[in-house]
């Protein structure tokens, strides 16, 4: 089983994490099950976030029928120091005196960074948490290798998590070798990138070969648990059939998959665009109660506004039809309401 240092925290973990987002669409004893079961095998990351609804709590249950050691992760999408606030509450979830690496949660934009850094901003409430001893290590997270770059540069963070996929493939160029460079902890989340990529063979496979980072694929049952530990657990040699379903997917969303980039942004009504774009996985992942979430249903309220100006067409480098495909993910969406 193959272990990693995590850069500068000095945590020695298996080199396959596991994400908390899938949880959330399955009933407790079932998530519950899952959690002890990939505990089990022996990942010993576990990663969750405040936004993530039921997730801390059920892995709080979990915790409490494993014997095994477990590093945990957790975020928070609160921009102020009260962040503070947000590490007690996961610390009550989880059942724990102490979250091993807690992250500034989706800082996707040089606004949010400059407003999580300054004084009373979020990163000054998790080094309170820090100096109190309720969590050891800072983090950030986010889906801009621009802020990323940023954040790795100034020296404040020992991880980050940025995507990673086959679809999704920049950040091995631009944001690895930076944190490599800085002795920074790498965590690779959406190896499916956020669901649209089936088949876990490939998609592991491909963010396994990349050394020095550990990928946190999320699994809501015991059968995909069990298909991605046997994959990590094997070769990550890609095979013609893997290299030819890679090929055929890059083609097939070429002209239909946000990169999450931003370049797009700012939209002249405040719309989310990479959140309306990627909506269709969104559900996937969170599952039915997407409405009952707050922020999320400010963010669907927000995609009603869109006004086809046209400027974020002009900005985005991949040429998407953005307009097209927020109407698109809308009807969609209404549709699931009315079933």
């Amino acid at each position: 089983m193959e272990k990693i240092r995590l850069g500068k925290t000095n945590l020695i973990v298996t080199r396959m994490g596991w994400g908390g987002i899938p949880i959330q669409r399955v009933g407790e004893h079932e998530a519950v099950s899952v959690i002890r079961s990939v505990v089990e095998m022996g990942v010993d990351l576990l990663d969750t976030a405040r936004a993530y609804t039921s997730s801390e709590h059920r892995i709080g249950l979990a915790l409490q029928r494993v014997d095994r050691p477990v590093i945990l992760s957790s975020k928070s999408l609160v921009r102020t120091a009260n962040i503070y606030n947000e590490v007690h509450e996961s610390l009550k979830q989880m059942k724990v005196s102490k979250v091993n690496i807690y992250h500034l949660h989706g800082v996707s934009s040089f606004e949010d960074y400059s407003k999580v850094m300054a004084p009373g901003g979020a990163y000054e409430g998790l080094k309170r948490a820090q100096d109190e001893g309720l969590i050891d290590h800072i983090g950030i997270t986010s889906h801009n290798l621009n802020v990323l770059e940023r954040a790795i540069d100034d020296g404040h963070f020992e991880v980050i998590m940025a995507c990673y996929s086959f679809l999704e493939p920049e950040a091995a160029e631009r944001v690895f070798p930076l944190a490599k460079g800085k002795d920074i902890g790498v965590l690779a989340m959406k190896p499916f990138s956020g669901g649209v990529i089936e088949g876990a063979r490939p998609a592991l496979r491909f963010v396994l070969s990349k050394a020095d980072i550990v990928p946190i694929p999320g699994t809501e049952t015991l059968e995909k648990a069990h298909e991605n530990w046997k994959i990590f657990t094997g070769s990550y040699s890609l095979t013609e059939e893997d290299k030819e379903r890679i090929e055929a997917m890059k083609k097939e969303f070429n002209h239909q998959f946000c990169r999450r980039c931003d370049y797009c942004q700012p939209c002249t009504e405040k719309i989310n665009i990479q959140f309306v774009m990627g909506l269709k996985s969104v559900i996937k992942r969170f599952g039915p109660n997407v409405p009952e979430i707050g922020w999320m249903k400010e963010l669907i309220q927000k995609a009603r506004n869109c006004s086809e100006c046209g400027e974020c067409l002009e900005r985005c480098p991949y040429q998407l039809p953005i307009p097209d495909l927020i109407k698109e993910n809308l009807a969609w969406y209404d549709s699931l309401k009315n079933q």
